[in-house]
């Protein structure tokens, strides 16, 4: 197994395992022997003594026997048998209901605990969905292939992030509201934001004047552009706006000529190496950092401490901004 592997994955079929854990928490509680609730479970799942001692890697003698233990400590019966076969008594039904529920509790308590482990095969992050969609994903195959044995499972949503009850174990936010004390925030890199547009586009039909562009705005960041004058002291206006209701759907209208933007590094790097856009005037610091979300720090887990490292190197590109042309 590598060092990302799980060695044991809490399944149905696996039930068997609650033995070792269970077997003498009955005599403490008004309980049947929870040893054999596993076996019952399977059984009356599949209405077949002999399946279910097929999936448990158990005897049909084994599985029985484990009933017959649950009957007499309960003193109902819970199978009807008959020529070989077995159908639930309603009593058998109502054990059924209960114990699957628990059974399938404590699976998905085991999942979550191996997946906030660091021995385990995923990661999961949540990201903000603009640069998810526009940075992010474009560079997970490249992860993949430098990191077969790690799989991120990848959450798009922005804002307050709260890691445990999300299920997450890492947020990329742009810190630009106040994150809890009780995270432990890592800097990724600084935000860089210029008017960006087809290139094609700036040289004939704008002239090389920002004012004789439709700015595209965004509602949720309505003050870029205000923010981006002040930063860079321009004193522009625009001949036209246009609103959208996400920044990605702006920066994908710029993409298709349809005006001017505010484009952030990193949301435009592609596109900027592409010739998709240019900044023709620049970017400046917005003031506003991208930040690693962590319970503790990166460095305590190893899938935490390979995925920050890989962000670190492939977010190289930000630190160099483009001038103005």
């Amino acid at each position: 197994m590598n060092k990302f592997s799980i060695n044991l994955y809490f399944r149905p079929e696996n039930r068997k395992l609650l033995v070792f854990i269970v077997s003498n928490i009955h005599r403490k509680r008004s309980l049947p022997p929870l040893a054999a609730l596993p076996a019952f479970e399977a059984a009356a799942r599949h209405q077949s003594f002999s399946r279910a001692a097929e999936e448990l890697n158990l005897t049909h003698g084994a599985v029985s026997r484990a009933v017959a233990q649950i009957e007499e400590r309960l003193g109902i019966q819970l199978f009807v048998r008959r020529n070989r076969r077995v159908w639930l008594t309603p009593a058998g039904e109502r054990l059924l209901r209960a114990t699957g529920s628990a059974l399938d509790g404590l699976e998905h308590a085991v999942e979550d605990i191996h997946r906030h482990d660091g021995n385990s095969p995923i990661l999961t992050v949540s990201c903000e969905p603009s640069l998810a969609m526009r940075w992010l994903m474009p560079r997970l195959g490249a992860f993949r292939e430098a990191f077969p044995d790690l799989n991120i499972d990848l959450r798009m949503a922005g804002g307050p992030v709260d890691l445990l009850s999300d299920g997450c174990d890492v947020a990329i936010r742009r810190a630009d509201y106040g994150i809890s004390d009780h995270y432990i925030t890592t800097h990724l890199w600084s935000e860089y934001a210029g008017p960006v547009c087809d290139p094609e586009c700036w040289e004939t039909i704008l002239d090389r004047n920002l004012s004789n562009a439709r700015w595209l705005h965004t509602r949720t960041r309505p003050e870029a552009w205000d923010d981006w004058k002040r930063a860079s002291g321009s004193d522009a206006l625009p001949a036209s706006e246009q609103y959208f209701d996400h920044f990605f759907f702006a920066l994908q209208a710029a993409v298709n000529r349809l005006g001017t933007a505010i484009g952030p590094l990193p949301l435009v790097a592609d596109d900027l190496t592409a010739g998709r856009l240019i900044a023709p005037l620049g970017m400046v610091a917005t003031g506003y950092d991208y930040v690693l979300i962590t319970l503790d720090v990166p460095q305590r887990d190893p899938r935490i401490a390979v995925f920050f490292d890989w962000l670190m190197t492939t977010a190289r590109e930000m630190e160099m901004p483009p001038k103005a042309g």
